[in-house]
């Protein structure tokens, strides 16, 4: 037996189970004052009382094998201060490399790193690179932190029941991007136009949500969460969790990103759970909802409410079927096997 009270059993590739990072955390000791908002399942990052302000700061790594794994790497935690209501300013990177990198692939990550820290207004401040027989391919731990002018934060538990619940940019988008470099050409079904647009996913739609979260943020959003590893059924699950409320979900809503739902189609991946690095959930009154989504979209954004909050856990479709919580996402689990097409188990999970 695990000291946390879990039984001792091998676990999947991909995000720590939540109930056992939830029994982890729950032997941590108390918190100082200053930490305002601590180690949470489902929380994008930390909040750290300055005084008049708050330190927003977040640890993301990079660990699926890939090109652009530098601008990746900033674009993530970006996200992660964004939707907490904070502006990213600080990067810090640790990057590992495998042995037999030469030179010019370290320059071409640190351009990476340098064009997305532009894009997003944050500035490389440190960190620590190696060469390491302890990783095949890079790997990018970043570390992001931005202030919260004024102490204000959003978090992902500030949903309340009879709120709506928005979703502003087409999933899965950094999916369908690495789903295309597994397949190449030679996925089934899919014509090189589809392949082509899934590989340029990480450029159009791309995978900032700065400045859709800060947007929301301004038009009153209560709660927003950054979705990644398990794609919207882990992203709807998370916001439930932490929030301890159900979540209706209008499967029909959903804005669905064309080529990456043909990518999972033809490897066999349920696109529900299908990395989703480019979209976020946002909580707004039912009053603020569409306005608020009317103005996402007059700006350039793809928002649509797709559910709402209510008393009791757990994630729910309108006809009240229990939506299944991925166990791990898909692109981890397609890695794992060897990265082989396999056809879909079940048609009805994935979007017309």
């Amino acid at each position: 037996m695990m000291e946390c009270g879990m039984p001792d059993r091998s676990i999947p590739v991909g995000k720590l189970p939540a109930e056992v990072l939830e029994a982890l955390l729950g032997q941590l000791g108390p918190l100082p004052p200053a930490v305002l908002v601590g180690p949470q399942v489902g929380e994008d990052a930390c909040v750290i009382d300055l005084g008049v302000d708050a330190l927003v700061a977040t640890s993301d790594p990079i660990t699926f094998t890939g090109s652009e794994v530098g601008r990746a790497a900033v674009i993530v935690n970006a996200n992660d201060i964004a939707v907490m209501g904070a502006r990213p300013r600080w990067f810090l990177a640790t990057v590992l490399l495998p042995e037999g990198t030469f030179e010019y692939e370290v320059r071409s990550l640190f351009d990476e790193m340098a064009r997305a820290l532009d894009q997003v207004g944050a500035h490389l401040v440190g960190g620590h690179t190696e060469v390491t027989s302890a990783v095949r391919w890079p790997v990018i731990v970043g570390h992001m932190l931005g202030v919260a002018v004024g102490g204000r934060v959003i978090t992902t538990a500030g949903v309340s029941p009879g709120q709506a619940i928005v979703q502003i940019g087409p999933v899965p988008v950094e999916g369908a991007a690495i789903l295309a470099r597994l397949a190449s050409d030679t996925a089934a079904g899919v014509g090189p136009p589809i392949l082509r647009a899934a590989a340029a996913a990480t450029d159009d739609p791309g995978l900032s949500v700065v400045d859709a979260a800060l947007e929301a943020a301004d038009l009153g959003a209560t709660a927003m969460h950054d979705l990644t590893e398990g794609g919207l059924a882990g992203g709807l699950w998370e916001l439930a969790d932490a929030a301890r409320v159900a979540v209706t979900v209008d499967r029909d809503a959903v804005a669905w990103f064309g080529p990456g739902v043909e990518m999972c189609r033809a490897l066999g991946a349920d696109p529900w759970a299908t990395l989703a690095s480019g979209s976020l959930l946002a909580a707004f009154s039912q009053a603020d909802a569409a306005q608020a989504v009317d103005r996402l979209r007059l700006n350039g954004q793809q928002a649509s409410v797709i559910g709402m909050a209510r008393s009791g856990l757990g994630v729910y479709d309108r006809a009240g079927r229990l939506v299944e919580r991925p166990s791990r996402d898909e692109v981890a689990r397609l890695l794992m096997a060897a990265q082989v097409p396999v056809p879909p188990e079940d048609e009805s999970r994935l979007p017309d």
